[in-house]
């Protein structure tokens, strides 16, 4: 009836369905996974803190120029009249970005700004 004398040699396992599962993952986590870092830039909200004092200080940030208090000028004119507007560099300069102006232009403003000392930054709508 049954005859279990044969003998068969086991089959192996073929690996190849699990070496393309966990190629997949890696490929995935790669790809879910964030490179580099954040960086965050303290900015104060109008309306948040004490008040504002001193000369008026408002940098129109558009997309080809930079105003100051209404006057167009380059970036190396903005950093000498703020010298000139302000006592310390921690005195608040309000940015203003315009209707079509890039996020990346005035986060540049914000660094050439920053770069030169001047900390207290305020954004307005």
């Amino acid at each position: 009836m049954f005859n279990f004398s044969d003998h068969r040699t086991p089959r192996r396992p073929s690996l190849t369905p699990m070496i393309d599962v966990v190629f997949l993952l890696l490929v995935f986590f790669m790809l879910a996974a964030r490179f580099g870092t954040d960086m965050a830039m303290p900015l104060k909200l109008a309306g948040s803190g004490t008040g504002y004092d001193g000369p008026p200080r408002l940098v129109d940030v558009q997309a080809e120029d930079v105003k100051l208090n209404g006057v167009v000028m380059g970036e190396a004119s903005l950093l000498a009249q703020l010298q000139e507007l302000t006592e310390a560099p921690t005195d608040t300069i309000i940015l203003r970005p315009g209707k079509d102006t890039p996020l990346q232009r005035v986060v540049d403003v914000m660094q050439v700004l920053n770069g030169e000392g001047y900390s207290s930054l305020v954004m307005v709508e």
